[in-house]
């Protein structure tokens, strides 16, 4: 490997898979390690994490494990004295929790609505609130948000607060970029399209008659004839934290196989 992001210490909240294989926090916290980064893998489930951890060990690399739930104060703050007691700096914040909830604005309870707000743009805003003064003091430090294409498209499928969240992510991010450039501090978001992860099978799924019935739908919608994976989420990912994106801040990068160059939905 190249070593890009050598030395560095990345902060991954949603490190974990939700189910077996690779999403695309468990993804990016293995990539930064094998680019040389020291990780610290948070998320809601600790042994979700520890698995991550795991893998970068046999590899060789450096990773520690964390509890927290990105929803609680408290929670993310610890995360983070965590990380500074372990590394003393945080140069790398990935946000990659992010959650669907299927109901339109008159099926869906004030606390679903909530739930998904809280998860996919409340956690975000508190891992900024936490890192931002470690970055401050450091002059410098990059933030990679995981977002979405529904951030700007809108499929048949009833995601309303995730569609509200992902967009406001993206617009939550653009103002971070803007306000701490000056100090160092570069954030960026990435969007992924139609995903392979094991994500779609615990949220997504019921929506089809199976599972293989939505794999192909949502291969088919694919100008590529396919989906991609979280692997395609991380390399992206690494790219936007390590120093040869050292001029790009702000932007919204899609990675979804040219979905949104076309007139088709997402699903």
């Amino acid at each position: 490997m190249a070593e890009r992001v050598r030395d560095k210490v990345a902060l991954v909240f949603g490190a974990g898979s939700s189910g077996p294989g690779w999403g695309n926090g468990k993804a990016a916290a293995v990539l930064y390690a094998r680019e040389g980064a020291r990780v610290v893998a948070v998320d809601v489930n600790l042994a979700a994490a520890e698995e991550t951890c795991q893998i970068i060990a046999d590899e060789g690399g450096a990773a520690i494990a964390v509890t927290a739930d990105v929803t609680g104060a408290d929670d993310v703050a610890q995360a983070v004295q965590a990380t500074l007691r372990e590394h003393h700096r945080i140069d790398i914040l990935h946000n990659n929790v992010g959650i669907t909830v299927m109901a339109d604005p008159v099926e869906c309870t004030e606390a679903d609505w909530h739930r998904g707000i809280d998860t996919n743009l409340t956690g975000a805003f508190l891992t900024c609130k936490h890192v931002l003064p470690v970055m401050t003091s450091q002059n410098k430090g990059a933030i990679v948000n995981i977002s979405s294409v529904a951030a700007s498209y809108v499929s048949e499928h009833p995601y309303f607060s995730y569609f509200a969240s992902k967009a406001g992510l993206n617009h939550f991010t653009r103002a971070i970029a803007v306000h701490y450039a000056r100090r160092g501090i570069r954030a960026n978001v990435i969007m992924p399209g139609l995903m392979d992860t094991p994500l779609i099978y615990s949220q997504i799924v019921g929506r089809y008659s199976d599972a293989e019935a939505m794999r192909e739908a949502r291969h088919a919608r694919s100008p590529t004839g396919r989906m991609g994976d979280a692997w395609d989420v991380a390399y992206a990912a690494l790219f936007l934290a390590s120093d040869e994106a050292r001029y790009v801040n702000g932007v919204c990068i899609a990675v979804d196989g040219g979905l949104s160059c076309t007139a088709g939905q997402f699903a």
